[in-house]
């Protein structure tokens, strides 16, 4: 199994007290410098080519992201959405990690990798940053796995608890894609409802605030896992968000760690079953830095089985 970072991912800067902060990543990547984790292929990400970031967004946006990076301080592209003078870097490498993460699976490289990125993506839209993300890495993945495996089916999962609008806005036409996800509602950014269901090709799972470990589990279990089953994915991509744990600041879902290993054993066996075992994971949310730590080491625990 691969690992795939940068020391770049921690010069984005949103500045202090922002929650999507420099500190998750380094959280992330302590918890995986442990003994357990020292068969993990660790490899730099590579930068995103304007090609791979032109299926998925615009021009104009992609453009706009390049050009907002400044030289000293911050620039915001909306209220939540910051950029510092590394961010540009940052955003490509992110895209970048889970490009060449899905060459890796789809090469015979490795089976599985996790992408300790950021800034995140999943709410960036095809013209639009927002929600801290700048470019969607899971959607230029799944992308790229079109374009340049072939592929007719790509899964992607997201357990974030805040719902992928970007994801789902960019591939809500294309059915050669299933997108999955369990998300707290009302929450931001206030989608993610159950009727939309794109071309069929869209699944959204709520949960309501207080909701815990049975009915995150039950809704997996009896509509978001089924549908993937009966998709058949030739590759599984997971928006891997850590936010829907009890002690996330930014939400009102009361997981816990070992939630995050069971659903991931749970990808990884619909993984081996339908794609050969080839998964790609990426980092989404996750905002208190002991619980994030916690669920990142699960998750990757998981996956290395």
């Amino acid at each position: 199994m691969r690992l795939y970072t940068h020391p770049a991912c921690l010069q984005h800067d949103p500045g202090p007290g922002h929650a999507e902060r420099p500190a998750r990543l380094r959280a992330v990547l302590q918890a995986l410098d442990q003994d357990r984790y020292a068969a993990l292929d660790r490899v730099e990400a590579p930068l995103a080519t304007r090609e791979q970031l032109l299926r998925v967004h615009s021009a104009a946006h992609m453009e706009r992201v390049l050009a907002s990076a400044p030289a000293t301080g911050h620039h915001r592209l909306d209220e939540d959405t910051l950029m510092s003078p590394g961010s540009v870097e940052a955003a490509l490498r992110a895209a970048g990690a889970n490009v060449a993460a899905v060459d890796a699976v789809m090469n015979g490289d490795c089976q599985r990798a996790f992408c300790a990125v950021r800034p995140p993506g999943h709410h960036a839209t095809r013209d639009q940053a927002m929600g801290f993300c700048l470019f969607n890495n899971i959607a230029v993945a799944a992308a790229h796995a079109l374009a340049v495996h072939g592929l007719k089916r790509v899964a992607i999962a997201d357990f974030d608890v805040h719902h992928g609008n970007g994801t789902q806005a960019i591939f809500e036409r294309e059915p050669r894609v299933l997108f999955v996800s369990s998300h707290q509602s009302p929450l931001y950014p206030d989608s993610g409802h159950e009727d939309e269901r794109g071309s069929g090709n869209i699944v959204n799972g709520t949960l309501s605030p207080g909701a815990g470990s049975h009915e995150f589990r039950e809704l997996w279990d009896i509509v978001l896992l089924p549908r993937l089953d009966a998709f058949r994915p030739q590759l599984v991509l997971v928006s891997a968000g850590f936010d829907a744990h009890r002690n996330d600041p930014l939400a009102d879902i009361r997981l816990g760690h070992e939630d995050y290993a069971w659903i991931t054993e749970r990808l990884v066996t619909l993984a081996r079953t339908h794609a050969g075992g080839r998964l790609v994971s990426t980092l989404e949310g996750g905002y208190d830095l002991a619980a994030l730590a916690a669920c990142a080491s699960a998750h990757v625990g998981a996956l290395m089985d």
